[in-house]
């Protein structure tokens, strides 16, 4: 099993954050304040302040993408990525990189997908039918 990671970031407006994280990604909202709340996102710790967001520029090449960076990143097993694809297609969510496989046939195979939060953070989601493909060579 594998220890979760907390990570804080900007979001302009905890109300969209909250519509988001919480009905559209599936998040369970956790402690809060007038300034900031936390979310299960996935089993690991979101905190999401006010403030302005970190800034992102498209200089991150993989295959033929150029994706931005930095980015927030999940890998889920491919059952659950592509139940979460169907939720974001259905909430209308404009994509980055919409679901798409990469490396097919390779070490590594893997389905993706990019879309940003309502503040703009930028958020990639990977699928693995075999989650032992995450760090092959």
């Amino acid at each position: 099993m594998l220890t979760p990671f907390h990570l804080a970031y900007h979001v302009t407006d905890l109300d969209a954050a909250r519509t988001f994280y919480g009905k559209t990604l599936g998040c369970t909202e956790g402690r809060s304040t007038e300034t900031w709340v936390d979310f299960d996102f996935f089993g690991h710790q979101i905190s999401l302040h006010l403030g302005t967001p970190f800034e992102t520029t498209n200089t991150g090449k993989v295959g033929d993408h150029m994706v931005p960076m930095p980015h927030l990143g999940l890998v889920l097993e491919l059952g659950k990525w592509r139940a979460l694809a169907d939720r974001l297609e259905v909430a209308g969510t404009q994509w980055v990189l919409p679901p798409s496989v990469r490396f097919e046939g390779e070490p590594g195979e893997q389905w993706t997908m990019f879309f940003r939060d309502p503040s703009g953070n930028p958020i990639e989601v990977k699928g693995f039918k075999d989650m032992s493909g995450v760090f092959a060579g």
